[in-house]
């Protein structure tokens, strides 16, 4: 009864054992590949499995997320014979854990390594001034590169990021230099441009304040010239408009005689403001005969009314 009972305890823990080493829980985003007495089987994916105890074993496991993996720095050469110190960062995933665990005995040193080599071989093809520049390219060409040879091994090259380029250091002083002298010209050039803004400008103001003094002058003249037309205008029309009121004044009853009074009093206040100005005094010839003056004035202004009428 005792031996029975230990039979059967010995074999439940046999059992259990079984079960633990055949029962296999695989997590989510893994793959297991399976061996059958040595030889590929199958690959398990996510979920509870269970294998045949002491024929089936587990021989790889993968994780099947994007994995980042660091690219030791190295010397690279450029185009132009700089030492230049590249590291970076490569990013990859496993697609097929048969062809992983098969393909290739070390997937991510393999990868690593041709990036490394893929690294030198692009940094030689550009100059050490458009390695900074071309990023982008390089990364580019380093990924089409290793995904292709990593393709057989089931293993997708996603993105290879460049993290540091590094030139020895007396390069680095050079570069500085360079770069302040750059620097400086752009601001002397910029100084330059600004300074010849700023007489452009002031000429263009002055230019046009001169137009414009001109334009006010040509105005002042204008206005000035019509000013004097209309004055003349008006004086000829009034000095018109009066000798045309004398004459039709002359043709009626006194007007005559009130002509000859007129020319009295004019000649006789002309006369006596000639005496006051100065002291030689010029006498006509014939002072004492002011009517016959008055009659050569008269006969003057007749002939003139009669003639316009």
């Amino acid at each position: 009864m005792e031996t029975s009972l230990i039979v059967a305890v010995i074999i439940a823990v046999a059992i259990i054992i079984v079960l633990a080493k055949t029962a296999t829980v695989v997590p989510q985003q893994n793959a297991y590949v399976v061996e059958n007495l040595g030889k590929y089987s199958r690959t398990l994916t996510a979920g509870f499995h269970i294998l045949i105890p002491f024929i089936e074993k587990i021989a790889y496991k993968h994780s099947l997320k994007e994995q980042a993996y660091d690219i030791p720095e190295q010397i690279c050469i450029t185009r132009d014979n700089v030492q230049v110190h590249v590291d970076g960062v490569l990013y990859m995933q496993v697609l097929d854990a048969r062809r992983a665990s098969y393909g290739i005995g070390d997937f991510v040193f393999a990868i690593a390594q041709l990036a490394q080599t893929t690294l030198r071989s692009e940094i030689g093809k550009i100059e050490l001034d458009r390695t900074f520049e071309e990023r982008a390219m390089i990364n580019s060409n380093v990924v089409s590169e290793l995904d292709k040879a990593s393709d057989p091994w089931g293993v997708k090259v996603l993105r290879y990021e460049i993290r540091n380029i590094t030139p020895p250091h007396d390069v680095l002083q050079a570069m500085e230099k360079q770069m302040r002298a750059e620097r400086e010209k752009r601001a002397v050039v910029l100084t330059s441009e600004g300074e010849r803004d700023a007489q452009v400008n002031q000429a263009d103001g002055e230019k046009k304040r001169v137009i414009m003094e001109s334009e006010a002058a040509r105005e002042q003249q204008i206005n000035e010239a019509q000013g004097e037309a209309q004055a003349i205008l008006a004086v000829a029309t009034a000095t018109a408009e009066g000798l045309k009121r004398v004459a039709t004044a002359l043709q009626e009853r006194g007007g005559s005689e009130a002509m000859q009074l007129r020319v009295a009093e004019q000649y006789l206040a002309s006369f006596s403001n000639l005496a006051k100005e100065g002291n030689t005094l010029v006498v006509p010839a014939d002072l004492s005969d002011v009517s016959s003056m008055i009659a050569m004035a008269t006969k003057v202004a007749k002939g003139s009314g009669s003639t316009s009428a």
